[in-house]
């Protein structure tokens, strides 16, 4: 198939909050860091506002939504207080993703199969406020059918096991991961959703992720903030942005 046009590339600020939150301080300020990225050219701006406020707080999202001019993808628990925020807020995106109180971070896609009930219910008023609602789950097909099945504009692939087996040295075993992320990707597109991806996503793992022609969007947080102490978030940005388009132009 055609690539589908330009990889966007969001911007995760939420660990910007955790830097800030070390030190109960108002420094840094996760709205520069989205002021900042949406100068290095990033396409959207992406925040976690989880249950227990680890990171990012109401106050951030309050900011963002008044301070960026670049889509804000807002990222929570299916809960009614989140439902209520979002409807509040009216971001561009709402990306529903699973969230346990003692993981460190996302650990795995959301069961929307298990749920369909309750999840159609839950996001019809997201939908009737012009939020493109996002299911952020593995590539398991029942999950990405499911997805469809209740109205969903975007699926985000969790890419958190494919670069945690790289990173282990596992590459035949990443390399199966990576079909079933392309399987799930074509699925998704033929479905009629479009497919997005994220979690754990580097330099050196991006690009066979970014070569599939289905995906419009790969949001990436940690590593960026990480890379940004030792080249500057700009300069980090600009490097994901080039190895993006790079894997992109050799569909």
């Amino acid at each position: 198939m055609k690539p589908l046009g330009r990889l966007r590339l969001g911007v995760n600020i939420d660990h910007v909050a955790t830097v800030r939150n070390a030190r109960g301080s108002a420094w840094p300020d996760p709205l520069r860091a989205a002021l900042l990225a949406e100068a290095a050219g990033a396409d959207g701006i992406t925040a976690h506002l989880r249950e227990d406020r680890r990171h990012i707080r109401d106050a951030d999202i309050e900011a963002l939504v008044a301070g960026i001019s670049i889509p804000l993808n807002f990222e929570c628990a299916a809960t009614a207080e989140m439902q209520a925020i979002a409807l509040r807020h009216k971001p561009h995106a709402v990306c529903l993703v699973p969230e346990k109180r003692e993981e460190r971070t996302t650990e795995g896609g959301l069961d929307v199969a298990g749920d369909l009930s309750r999840l159609t219910d839950y996001i019809a008023p997201l939908r009737e406020a012009g939020a493109r609602v996002s299911m952020f789950i593995g590539h398991d097909p029942r999950q990405i059918e499911a997805s469809a099945r209740i109205g969903a504009a975007v699926v985000e692939l969790h890419t958190g096991h494919y670069s945690e087996l790289l990173a282990e040295g596992r590459e035949a075993e990443a390399a199966e991961e990576l079909e079933g992320l392309r399987r799930g990707a074509k699925l998704a597109h033929a479905l009629g959703l479009e497919v997005h991806a994220g979690h754990g996503l580097t330099y050196d793992n991006v690009a066979p992720i970014a070569a599939f022609p289905e995906i419009m969007e790969l949001n990436i947080g940690h590593f960026l903030i990480g890379e940004a102490i030792f080249r500057g978030l700009d300069d980090a940005i600009s490097e994901m942005r080039r190895r993006m388009d790079t894997a992109r132009a050799a569909i």
